[in-house]
């Protein structure tokens, strides 16, 4: 590792400049890895129909099977992230991408429940560690400050991939019996190869840490690297900074409680939104294709992208975190119980915007909250602790959802469900400290 020393004729750091040159080389690469992981995990949704009619899959198998990507995610996510720490950023973001890319266009081969079931096991076990290694790559460039906005940018990745996945997938489902295979397949297939690509790019791209990099000149490194330190001791990471505080600090399973109810919102609107769209449609004069729908459920996506950064500048500039994630969740809290009465696809699509405006609004107030309260091996442990949790919570979601419906052919009793919860997340939330306690065992 480069040994920083003060150079003798230092000049002044231009602060703002040099987060806007990390923002460039950074975000935008680490946010086109995202889409590839996000469209890759919810691509299923926007199959969905077709999957069910042609294999005869039942709304509950098609629910566990959906969220049983999580099951493995979760699994294996807190070891991943550990291991991520040990081999490099580099090595294992890179590793993560190949696996799940040929795990995903493995989807092509799905025939039965129990194939379905275990390619989306071993797809959520492939990516585990990705998110909370992404996160945690973040606290090595920005300090808690200057965080939320960066997190938030990231992030939009989630929403954009609804943005970029509804058009593609729209396109891709129209292949079907193209060289005899189905739309679905399709769809698997021509979105796992490039993430393989992807995978391998990292291992050209990505840097470990601030001094591996040759865009900084050894006096910015030298900067970053205390302005790191103090923000941490500013906060309290200092403190909290070897792998066990992670489990004693109860601030860390308050807002894993939280998080896992903003993955549950998440992923009821990634993998059931565009059937709930298509319920409504045959409720209607025409039935709309699944091509169609996927078209119209870009609109949640979009604006969910905007709100996201519009939220995490917004923190960032008043330095408050807790009202900013318990109001985005009252407004998710809104949609789902406006979604549950609609009874058209407009109405649906705008309280669906709601829905996703309000959780993925959250991400970047959320993270920034968490990753300042503790720093080292902590700082992983809390990260992958909260992404694990919340992995439950994307099983969780999609299952109970597919079998209210089978119960009770109708989705509003799992969406009133789940605005409850959100509304109870936003409580939790105005509940936690907004600086790390002091840890009392």
């Amino acid at each position: 590792m480069e040994v920083l020393t003060e150079p003798a004729d230092s000049a002044p750091i231009d602060e703002r400049a040099l987060y806007r040159r990390i923002t460039r080389r950074l975000i935008p690469y680490m946010f086109l890895l995202y889409i590839a992981a996000y469209v890759d995990r919810v691509n299923v949704g926007f199959a969905a129909a077709d999957i069910e009619r042609q294999l005869h899959f039942s709304n509950t198998v098609y629910g566990a099977g959906a969220g049983i990507f999580f099951l493995g995610y979760a699994l294996c996510d807190l070891p991943s992230t550990l291991l991520l720490r040990r081999v490099g950023t580099r090595l294992w973001i890179a590793r993560i991408m190949i696996s799940w890319g040929f795990i995903s266009a493995s989807m092509v081969f799905i025939a039965t429940p129990h194939s379905f079931y275990l390619l989306r096991l071993l797809l959520g076990v492939a990516e585990a560690g990705f998110v909370p290694g992404m996160l945690l790559y973040l606290t090595f460039w920005f300090p808690s400050h200057e965080r939320a906005r960066a997190v938030a940018m990231f992030m939009t990745a989630t929403s954009l991939a609804g943005v970029v996945g509804s058009p593609l997938a729209s396109a891709l489902l129209k292949l079907d019996g193209f060289h005899g295979l189905s739309g679905w397949q399709w769809l698997f297939l021509l979105e796992g190869v490039p993430t393989v690509l992807l995978g391998v790019s990292v291992l050209f791209v990505l840097k470990d840490s601030p001094d591996k990099v040759s865009w900084m000149t050894p006096t910015e490194k030298l900067w970053l690297k205390r302005e790191l330190a103090q923000d941490q001791a500013r906060y309290g990471a200092t403190v909290h900074h070897n792998l066990l505080d992670a489990f004693r600090l109860p601030a860390v399973w308050l807002l894993a409680a939280v998080y896992i109810v903003i993955q549950i919102g998440v992923y009821i609107v990634n993998l059931w939104m565009p059937l709930i769209l298509s319920s409504l449609s045959r409720a209607g004069a025409a039935t709309a294709s699944a091509s169609l729908i996927a078209r119209y459920a870009t609109l949640p996506y979009l604006l969910a992208a905007i709100f996201t950064v519009v939220i995490g500048r917004t923190s960032d500039r008043t330095n408050e975190r807790r009202w900013h994630i318990a109001g985005c969740m009252m407004l998710a809290a809104a949609g789902f119980a406006w979604a549950a009465r609609a009874d058209n696809i407009p109405v649906a699509l705008v309280a669906m915007s709601l829905v996703a405006i309000g959780l993925w609004s959250t991400m970047g107030p959320f993270w920034a909250l968490t990753t300042r309260m503790v720093g080292g091996a902590a700082a992983a442990g809390a990260v992958a602790t909260i992404t694990t949790i919340g992995g439950f919570g994307g099983f969780l979601g999609p299952y109970f959802t597919g079998l209210m419906r089978d119960a009770t052919h109708s989705f509003a009793g799992g969406l009133y469900a789940i605005g409850a919860l959100a509304l109870c997340a936003a409580l939790l939330t105005l509940a936690a400290p907004s600086k790390p306690q002091a840890d009392r065992s």
